[in-house]
């Protein structure tokens, strides 16, 4: 991690002052690093890693980063969110246009990164990735606001946004490898699973978190009107003045500042936060079963406690 971070911080690098200047706004942000860490912990894993001179997995570790952070910068401008990882986001300190084209510069190096690697699976995995990205943001879009949203659909949108990155960061550490096919589709499974677990705690804490601890504002999903699962699993189970109140806030976007309290309320006494958590187990069951196919290990233990973790966290 220490390599790739470093690997980050070395193709941040710019001519062009505002593009370091806002990277190093990113880089002491901080964050997870989770999808890196998950690529250099699936190469480790399938035995990559361990000779000097395999260094392939830092390179695309760097890459998996800088794809996630470029959806980042121009999610939030998307959204026009003022907080990122509780500082203020880079859309809220150097204006939309920076972001967006800060975010194509994070773009351009992943793809770089993965040119310099040289392996056309590999490129095929992540360019993928992007573009199914880029298509849950849109369908997420789609479905803002329709409380009609199935929940299928619904599934569809964490799966685009944000669990195909998960798997492709996973699966590229086998693909470096060489650990085979079986390898690969576990860890890509793996990936898969624990990512839409990921997307579900997150949605379930826009409802349930402390705002200074989370690092974001409580409440960002309600305000924007995206229709996540606490939302569906309250509507579902509401009385019919429950089932008004949401179409008013939601469908109709009328919201005063009670109307958040409320919101809150509702989701409390209608179970939806347990709810949203116990499917966010479900598939952290699935990912902790795709590793089955590997013996015992250290790095194995990490990634059944990144599960653990992911369904665990308060941010």
């Amino acid at each position: 991690m220490t390599a790739c971070n470093q690997a980050i911080i070395d193709r941040m690098q710019s001519s062009v002052p505002l593009i370091p200047q806002l990277g190093a706004h990113l880089v002491a942000a901080g964050g997870k690093r989770l999808r890196p860490l998950l690529t250099l912990a699936s190469a480790r894993l399938c035995g990559y890693g361990e000779k000097e001179g395999e260094t392939r997995h830092i390179g695309l570790a760097a890459c998996v980063e800088f794809i996630h952070t470029a959806t980042l910068l121009h999610d939030d401008v998307v959204d026009e969110s003022t907080l990122r990882r509780g500082m203020a986001s880079a859309n809220a300190l150097f204006g939309n246009k920076a972001s967006v084209l800060v975010g194509d510069f994070l773009f351009a190096r992943s793809f770089q990164l993965m040119t310099a690697d040289g392996s056309l699976e590999v490129m095929a995995i992540l360019s993928a990735a992007s573009a199914t990205i880029a298509e849950g943001e849109v369908l997420q879009m789609s479905t803002q606001n329709d409380l009609s949203t199935p929940i299928e659909r619904y599934l569809e949108v964490i799966h685009g946004k944000t669990a195909a990155l998960f798997a492709a960061a996973c699966r590229v550490g086998a693909v470096v490898a060489g650990h085979g096919r079986e390898a690969e589709l576990a860890l890509e499974q793996y990936g898969t699973s624990l990512g839409m677990a990921f997307q579900l705690v997150d949605d379930a804490l826009d409802y349930a978190a402390d705002q200074q601890v989370l690092g974001k504002t409580v409440g960002d999903d309600f305000r924007e009107g995206k229709i996540t699962l606490p939302v569906l699993a309250a509507y579902e189970q509401g009385t019919e003045e429950e089932r008004q109140f949401w179409k008013r806030v939601i469908e109709d976007n009328e919201q005063t500042e009670a109307d958040l309290p409320h919101a809150l309320e509702i989701i409390a006494r209608r179970d939806a936060i347990r709810k949203t958590i116990e499917k966010a187990r479900d598939y952290a069951a699935q990912a902790v079963e795709a590793l089955s196919c590997f013996p015992e290990s250290g790095l194995k233990n990490l990634l059944r406690e990144t599960v653990l973790y992911t369904v665990e966290r308060a941010r």
